[in-house]
């Protein structure tokens, strides 16, 4: 193989970490990877385009953002119900409630009940991160008669408030395996990226942080709504609250072009606001073991030809009969 260069190249991939799984997703096609309780590895290849379907509002800097955000929180949420289903250790009868929507609906039943649980998780959020922080610091601002002071006391509030959450999920013992599996998914990417063979020494000795990252994303968001919010200030309260839950889809638009600019650059500005988000990585990766590393493969090469890719990025080709012995290894 040709010796290549230390610069890492975006490749477009973007995945999430499921029940004792990976989902890789490239452009509008999707592959879940889920090691079974027997030890198989069971792959699932699907497409996905969006809850708009391509529409140009998806194509437009910091609208787009908003509309990534939603497709992710759909998508994540139909992914998770899917690993969920290789370890049902038995059917249930279905509720009153599923039997009803089911004869109402019929086969969209499944897509409404999805649809009300990503609205509950939005509002949920939105409540705890937002509009908490707003209240305790209205609370305080009876006894605190400055603006600036009330407004830095709600930024320390809700990033408080985010970094207890963070540290809360990962004290559950469940959460471990799917952190594992979250760092198999960015040492997959990282291979890639960093113009290596996508074969389990070498993921192994990638790094589980990217930039690229959900957390880093939601990091993003609580750190952006501080500094706005601190600027744009009213006396009334209700204005206030309005202004606050009017900004949410803005502070998202900036924060997913903040994310889409540090996956394809690396300079020096990038690098400084991607830190903290790569340092709250450190909560939400685990390293992996071979076997979590194996499935992530198994999910990237269902969707991604990156033996093409690192010819095309890097300008060398895999050789196949190293990667066999590689595989015999």
């Amino acid at each position: 193989m040709a010796k290549r260069d230390k610069k890492n190249r975006y490749s477009g991939i973007g995945g999430q970490a499921v029940l004792e799984g990976v989902m890789m997703k490239n452009k509008d096609k999707y592959a879940v990877a889920i090691r079974k309780p027997n030890g198989e590895i069971d792959v699932d290849v699907e497409e996905y385009k969006g809850v708009c379907g391509g529409n140009k509002l998806t194509k437009i800097p910091f609208i787009r953002g908003v509309f990534n955000f939603v497709d992710s929180l759909v998508l994540g949420m139909k992914i998770t119900m899917y690993s969920a289903s290789f370890f049902e250790e038995e059917e249930e009868a279905p509720s009153k409630t599923e039997q009803k929507l089911t004869k109402l609906l019929g086969d969209k039943a499944d897509d409404f009940v999805m649809g009300v649980t990503v609205a509950m998780s939005v509002i949920l959020a939105v409540a705890l991160f937002m509009l908490l922080p707003f209240f305790v610091s209205d609370f305080v601002g009876k006894y605190i008669h400055n603006a600036s002071v009330i407004a830095i006391l709600e930024g320390v509030i809700r990033i408080a408030i985010f970094l207890i959450y963070m540290v809360a999920i990962t004290l559950m013992k469940d959460i471990r395996r799917l952190y594992m599996y979250h760092g198999a998914e960015h040492k997959c990417i990282n291979c890639i990226e960093k113009g290596r063979p996508l074969t389990v020494d070498d993921v192994r000795r990638s790094s589980r942080q990217h930039k690229r990252c959900g957390t880093s994303f939601m990091l993003l968001v609580v750190m952006i709504s501080v500094i706005c919010f601190f600027f744009i200030r009213v006396d009334n309260m209700l204005l206030k609250l309005v202004i606050r839950l009017a900004l949410i889809p803005v502070i998202a638009g900036i924060s997913y072009e903040i994310i889409r600019l540090a996956g394809r650059s690396d300079n020096i500005f990038v690098r400084i606001i991607s830190a903290p988000g790569m340092w709250m990585q450190r909560l939400t990766t685990k390293e992996p073991d071979d076997d979590m590393i194996e499935v992530a493969i198994a999910a990237v090469e269902a969707i991604f030809d990156w033996k093409a890719y690192l010819k095309e990025e890097f300008g060398y080709e895999v050789d196949e009969s190293w990667m066999q012995s590689k595989t015999q290894e």
